[in-house]
């Protein structure tokens, strides 16, 4: 991409065109039904943002083992297509661009939520509790992965990319951050195989990059884009040697020409920022770490980031809380801020669909709710 610092401009994303250089992020909001269909809360939500330059959905399980949470979305049914489609019609109707980020949860997961034991590298258990239906409950101790158990993954990751497009969705992101599966293979404290996939540096590397070629030889490495956050802790992820660690797997991955590399919490500042940028040939969506959620706060931070390599940025409470938030920012106008974090994951129309645009009008808000998940967490 030509560099700007001009975030309105148009950008192409492949074979993409995009009216701005603005992504929203992928934003978990627990409002699916219970088996992981997306419900028509959902389809109003993304259509009211339409005018982001791309919306990345948010992380959707390749299969029943990799739920995380209740209430969040899957895409390796026939229904889970069909709700989905809705949403990417809805959204395209508004004249916008759907990616669909592929997360399966790994060991951040619950009997109670699935039925099943949760799967992870080794068997190691969450550090802290996590929420089910029932409310919160002790982590379970995960079974470690077979090579049979791998192989299957990634054959469900590649079969999930298919429905994906299928759905109507432009392509997939492969979620490799956060703690969830994919990272728990890339930190030692969570991977304590002695195995191919276990070890060295090029062992615990193995799995993100087979699923992530995988998804590209099923539907193309212009429609897949893969996630990844260096040096992060979010459930209980410690990695050892950072660096040599993401120059080990985007040596592997750039061979394929992905769509984009997605970097979490970008930091124009940090030196692994920068290193990562010159190591990555292919275009690089940043996200910035937000503290200040003013319009000039945001518009500063994807200015620095467009100004230290990014192509793209994506931002994820600024689109959560501001239905027009491209418009917003075209007119410095004041930002909504977000409300409180219970409504972030309690279900129902409260806290999601209600948000005013600059003209005052929102969805109708709705008491329709279900109980609080972990309030702690926030985009």
């Amino acid at each position: 991409m030509t560099q700007t610092t001009d975030f309105l401009a148009p950008a192409r994303l492949g074979r993409l065109a995009l009216p701005n250089h603005l992504v929203m992020a992928p934003l978990t909001r627990n409002r699916a039904e219970a088996d992981g269909t997306p419900t028509p809360l959902m389809s109003t939500h993304y259509a009211h943002r339409a005018s982001a330059g791309l919306i990345i959905a948010e992380g959707s399980t390749p299969n029943a083992v990799g739920q995380t949470y209740p209430n969040i979305t899957a895409i390796h049914t026939d229904r889970h297509v069909a709700g989905w489609r809705r949403v990417t019609e809805a959204v395209r109707a508004g004249g916008g661009r759907m990616f669909l980020q592929l997360q399966h949860g790994g060991r951040v997961g619950h009997p109670a939520t699935t039925g099943l034991t949760p799967v992870a590298p080794s068997a190691v258990p969450l550090p802290e509790t996590i929420f089910t239906p029932h409310g919160h409950r002790p982590a379970a101790v995960p079974r470690e992965m077979t090579t049979d158990d791998i192989r299957a993954t990634v054959a469900d990751f590649a079969s999930a990319a298919r429905r994906a497009v299928e759905a109507g969705f432009e392509g997939v992101e492969v979620h490799s951050a956060n703690g969830m599966l994919l990272h728990q293979f890339l930190a030692d404290n969570t991977n304590r195989r002695t195995d191919a996939y276990g070890g060295s540096v090029r062992r615990r590397v193995r799995l993100a990059a087979e699923v992530t070629e995988a998804v590209a030889d099923a539907i193309g490495a212009d429609r897949v884009g893969i996630r990844i956050s260096p040096a992060s802790t979010v459930n209980g992820v410690l990695e050892d040697g950072t660096d040599g660690l993401y120059a080990a797997l985007l040596a592997r991955l750039k061979e394929l020409d992905l769509a984009y590399l997605h970097l979490v919490r970008s930091d124009p500042g940090t030196g692994w920022y920068r290193r990562i940028r010159a190591d990555w040939p292919g275009v690089l969506i940043g996200n910035p770490d937000l503290t200040d959620l003013t319009t000039e706060a945001v518009t500063r931070a994807v200015q620095d980031l467009l100004a230290a390599g990014a192509d793209l940025v994506a931002l994820g409470r600024p689109f959560l809380a501001n239905p027009d938030l491209v418009e917003r920012l075209r007119r410095g106008a004041p930002l909504n801020p977000v409300r409180d974090r219970y409504f972030m994951y309690v279900g129902g129309a409260d806290g999601y669909n209600d948000y005013p645009a600059l003209d005052g009008q929102a969805a109708p808000s709705s008491s329709d709710s279900m109980v609080a998940l972990d309030g702690a967490r926030v985009a």
